[in-house]
């Protein structure tokens, strides 16, 4: 079979409706730049890429060099091309217009340039993460507040892993699919085609050093699959957590799974750990369009209205059997509760 590249595959998805010609140049766009993070993060101490920044973000995290230059990549990507009206970084407090002199389009680019990057040192898997919304009509000087759409209004999200092989996973809300990068000829080839996250599962991601914190019902769910035969599930789980949220959703992208970041005592002032339109809608987004669940532990994460652009949510995203099962355990304990 012929292999289809990404253009040819966004080619098809125009012709049949689902995009048009303006957010397929913006996905185009976004893969170049990937395709260019891709290269320095390959080049490790070689291109003088590792160690930390010496600057904050606006959480107040500590940026890495690679945080910096993968930020820079796709802001310059998308300055010129004429498919944007503006972006906005988890890396940055406000949004970035569209430069002056530059036409602007109809849409809205949010991204992680580099999650997980507390890995970068120790050559494991990083990955960028995006969401493209519409622009609302009438606005030509887009600022935070038209970014606050709920995540059923997404158009588009993808995630990159920089790993062994460089990967896109794609979706316009029509099935979820997954590009791999050709190094020899540098494109992005369709390798899997609707994918489909298996509804049961025996594998479970979560920070367990976090556990004493945790609220009664995740201690609760955890504590049944700890517990293995001999407990309640009657069969064992097995664990992994890599603390690249990339890493590990694809992980579950592969061949199921169930990922946690739930609400604990140390981040509840804060809403939670993981940043709502950086990470967890563009993740919900894919994970639901290839037949999993996400959840905030209390309700889907895509209705949640957005009260500010760094907003964070706890997140309950991958097979659907055990996200439902978690999130009932949440809901029982808040009417009991109530």
């Amino acid at each position: 079979m012929k292999p289809v590249s990404l253009i040819q595959f966004l080619i098809e998805e125009r012709r049949a409706g689902h995009i048009n010609a303006e957010l397929s140049l913006l996905i185009e766009v976004v893969a170049r730049a990937c395709k260019r993070i891709a290269v320095a993060t390959g080049k490790g101490a070689l291109g003088g890429v590792l160690g930390a920044a010496g600057t904050d973000n606006i959480q107040g995290e500590a940026q890495k060099k690679l945080d910096v230059i993968s930020n820079e990549i796709l802001l310059e990507a998308n300055a010129w091309g004429g498919h944007l009206a503006a972006c906005a970084s988890e890396e940055m407090e406000d949004p970035q217009p569209i430069p002056d002199g530059y036409p602007r389009g109809q849409h809205l680019l949010l991204f992680d340039p580099l999650d997980g990057s507390s890995n970068i040192d120790v050559n494991i898997s990083v990955g960028t993460i995006f969401s493209v919304l519409r622009c609302p009509d009438g606005v030509t000087e887009p600022v935070a507040e038209h970014f606050l759409q709920p995540g059923t209004t997404q158009l588009a999200a993808g995630y990159v892993v920089y790993g062994p092989s460089t990967l896109l996973v794609l979706t316009f809300g029509h099935g979820t699919h997954e590009f791999t990068l050709d190094r020899e000829i540098g494109s992005f080839i369709l390798s899997r085609r609707d994918i489909r996250i298996p509804a049961a599962t025996g594998e479970f991601a979560i920070n367990m050093s976090n556990q004493r914190h945790w609220e009664a019902p995740m201690q609760r769910y955890i504590g049944e699959l700890l517990a293995g035969g001999d407990g309640p599930r009657g069969r064992d789980f097995n664990m992994r957590w890599v603390a690249s949220m990339v890493a590990d959703v694809h992980r579950i992208v592969t061949r199921g799974g169930v990922f946690f970041y739930p609400l604990d005592a140390k981040i509840r002032s804060k809403g939670g750990k993981l940043r709502l339109m950086y990470e967890a809608n563009p993740m919900a987004f894919i994970v639901e369009q290839a037949g999993g669940a996400a959840s905030t532990g209390r309700e889907r994460i895509m209705e949640l209205q957005p009260t500010g652009l760094h907003q964070r949510v706890p997140v309950f995203l991958g097979s659907k059997d055990e996200v439902e099962l978690a999130t009932h355990y949440h809901v029982e304990a808040d009417g009991a509760q109530g």
